[in-house]
C-alpha cells in the first residue's frame, strides 16, 4: 500500500533525518575572544534599490577588531557604486569584465578576495542588512570550540506579502529538509551546505581548496563552496537572528522566477533525477493529502497520520517567520508550486535558455 510507505517515509524524516524541522540552530550575540582582521566582500550588480542600507549596516558593525568593506561593482548599469556612499572603511572596486566560464557573483568575489590580505573574509550579499552585533557573533562561532573553517547563516528572508508568506517559509523548510543543519555541522557526516548570503571563511581554508576559482562555474555557489571546504575541515550552518534580506518578492510570479532560476541546476541537469524528484515530491506531499480527503479505512488513517506529521514538522519554520500556522495545511499546494517551478527550470534548460540573473544569461554550460 503506497500510503503506508509514505507514512514510513515521514516517520523517518521526522525522527531520523537530523531533526531538520527544528529550524535551528541560531547564533546568539557574542563578543569574540579572538578578533582577527576581517574584510567584508560585497558583490553587487544593479543593486541600486538595496545597496545604501546594506553598506551602512556593514560599516556600523560593533566589532572589536579591524574590519573594512570591499564593494565589488560587477558592471552595474544603475549607479550602484555611487549609491554605496563614502567611508574610510569602504573600498569600492569596479569589477573587470566577466571571463567566459565564470559565474558572475563568483568572479566578483574572486576580485574582492584578491584585493584583500585579511586572514578572515566575510562574503555578504548586496541585499542583506546586518545588526551591528552580527560580525562579532560570526567571528565568535568561527573560533569557538570546535573551531571551524567556515560559518554560514540562513538570514531571515523578506516575508511580508501573501506570496512571501505562502512560499518563503516553505523555501527555508525545504532547504532544511535537503540539508539538515545538524548533519552539515556534524564532522562525521558528508552533508555539506551553506547559505550564500552570509559566509565567513578563513583565508587559509579558501586557499587550501584552490580559491574561488575552484568553484568558478557553480551557479549554486554556496553549496559548492561548502562541499569543498568540508573536505578538509569543519563548517557551521545555522539561522540568523541578526541579519535579514531586504529583497522583496511581492508576487507569486517573482517567487516562481526565483525558484526556477536554479532548480534544475540543483538536479545536475539530469532528466532522470528530475523525474525521480517530481515522483518523490508527489509521494511525500500529494499522496497524504489525497488519502486524507478521499481515502477510506486504513488508507485514510495512514494518509491522515502522514499529513499530520508533515504539518507538525512545518510549524517551527512558520513560527520563525511569524506567519499563521494554518499555512501548514497548504503544504501540498505549496509543493505543487515548487514542482511546477522545478519543471519550468528544466524546460528552460532544454530550450537552450539556461539560467538568467541580473540581465545575464549563463546558457547551459555553466554548472
Amino acid at each position: 500500500m503506497i500510503v503506508f510507505l509514505v507514512l514510513l517515509i515521514w516517520l523517518y524524516l521526522y525522527f531520523l533525518h537530523g531533526e531538520f524541522w527544528e529550524s535551528g540552530p541560531e547564533l546568539p550575540p557574542a563578543l569574540p575572544l579572538e578578533c582577527p582582521d576581517v574584510d567584508i566582500i560585497v558583490p553587487a550588480r544593479d543593486e541600486a534599490g538595496t545597496i545604501a542600507p546594506v553598506i551602512a549596516s556593514l560599516l556600523a558593525q560593533d566589532y572589536p577588531g579591524r574590519f573594512r568593506v570591499i564593494l565589488v561593482d560587477d558592471n552595474s548599469t544603475d549607479g550602484t557604486a555611487a549609491l554605496a556612499g563614502e567611508s574610510a572603511n569602504l573600498r569600492v572596486l569596479m569589477g573587470e569584465k566577466k571571463p567566459d566560464g565564470w559565474a558572475g557573483k563568483l568572479w566578483a568575489l574572486s576580485q574582492g578576495a584578491a584585493a584583500s590580505a585579511a586572514p578572515v573574509l566575510l562574503f555578504a550579499d548586496a541585499d542583506i542588512t546586518h545588526d551591528p552585533r552580527h560580525l562579532s557573533a560570526l567571528v565568535t562561532r568561527l573560533n569557538a570550540a570546535p573551531r571551524v573553517d567556515m560559518v554560514s547563516e540562513m538570514v531571515r528572508l523578506n516575508c511580508e506579502s501573501i506570496a512571501e508568506q505562502a512560499l518563503v517559509p516553505a523555501f527555508v523548510y525545504f532547504f532544511q529538509m535537503l540539508y539538515p543543519f545538524s548533519k552539515v555541522n556534524d564532522p562525521f557526516s558528508r552533508a555539506a551546505a551553506a547559505a550564500g548570503g552570509t559566509v565567513l571563511i578563513r583565508r587559509q581554508a579558501l586557499e587550501r581548496i584552490g580559491g574561488i576559482e575552484k568553484i568558478r562555474t557553480a551557479l549554486i555557489d554556496d553549496i559548492a563552496l561548502a562541499r569543498e571546504v568540508k573536505k578538509f575541515g569543519l563548517i557551521y550552518l545555522g539561522h540568523s537572528g541578526l541579519a535579514a534580506s531586504i529583497r522583496p518578492y511581492p508576487e507569486f510570479a517573482d517567487m516562481f522566477r526565483m525558484i526556477s532560476r536554479s532548480a534544475f541546476t540543483q538536479l545536475n541537469y539530469s532528466a532522470f533525477v528530475l523525474a525521480g524528484t517530481l515522483l518523490g515530491l508527489a509521494l511525500v506531499w500529494l499522496v497524504p493529502a489525497y488519502e486524507t480527503l478521499f481515502g477510506h479505512g486504513w488508507r485514510f488513517l495512514f494518509g491522515l497520520a502522514a499529513f499530520a506529521i508533515a504539518a507538525i514538522s512545518y510549524l517551527p519554520t512558520l513560527a520563525r517567520y511569524r506567519v499563521s500556522r494554518f499555512w501548514a495545511l497548504a503544504l501540498p499546494l505549496i509543493a505543487l508550486f515548487y514542482m511546477a517551478a522545478t519543471f519550468s527550470s528544466a524546460l528552460d534548460y532544454w530550450r537552450g535558455t539556461g539560467a538568467k540573473w541580473k540581465n545575464r544569461s549563463y546558457g547551459t554550460n555553466v554548472l
